[in-house]
């Protein structure tokens, strides 16, 4: 079933990201997983925790439960703390893979009520929809997506795109 016309672009939006983010991904040693290039900042683990975060939040939007028990660690404000309670790297790639499946997914199945449908208070929507929400979220996604390309290229990989 085609995506919807009023998220077709966010959709589009989550697909590019999820190809930039397993390429950020890739060649990723365990130890340059939470390594930072500055004090304060986030380490690779912090970002894909977060973006996984992020997609299970966008999953929720549209009623459909998608959790693990380490999400707490990466949600909205929250700051990068201790690496030795962070899931390992295996177990964020796992989830970003199955998040990222459950999203795809569930977009396709979102019914124009659904994204139509007033968002409820708290979350950045475009147009006040859930629609528009899911659209923040793919904008949202990209920030992120590009910081875990940056720290890819900070710790000596080689570039995504380009």
């Amino acid at each position: 079933m085609p995506v919807a016309s009023q998220i077709a672009h966010a959709a589009g939006g989550f697909r590019f990201n999820a190809n930039l983010l397993d390429k950020s991904l890739e060649g990723i040693s365990s130890d340059e997983w939470c390594t930072c290039p500055g004090e304060g900042s986030n380490p690779l683990t912090w970002v894909a925790g977060h973006i996984v975060w992020a997609r299970s939040r966008a999953l929720s939007f549209l009623g459909i439960t998608w959790s693990r028990p380490w999400l707490p660690l990466f949600t909205r404000g929250a700051k990068a703390g201790d690496t030795a309670e962070y899931p390992s790297p295996d177990e964020v790639v796992l989830a970003w893979q199955e998040v990222k499946t459950a999203l795809d997914a569930a977009l396709e199945d979102a019914s124009p009520e659904t994204l139509s449908a007033p968002c409820p208070p708290g979350p950045p929507s475009f147009d006040g929809t859930v629609g528009g929400l899911l659209s923040f979220f793919a904008l949202h996604e990209s920030y992120h997506v590009g910081q875990a390309a940056y720290l890819r290229r900070w710790l000596g990989h080689g570039q995504i795109a380009g």
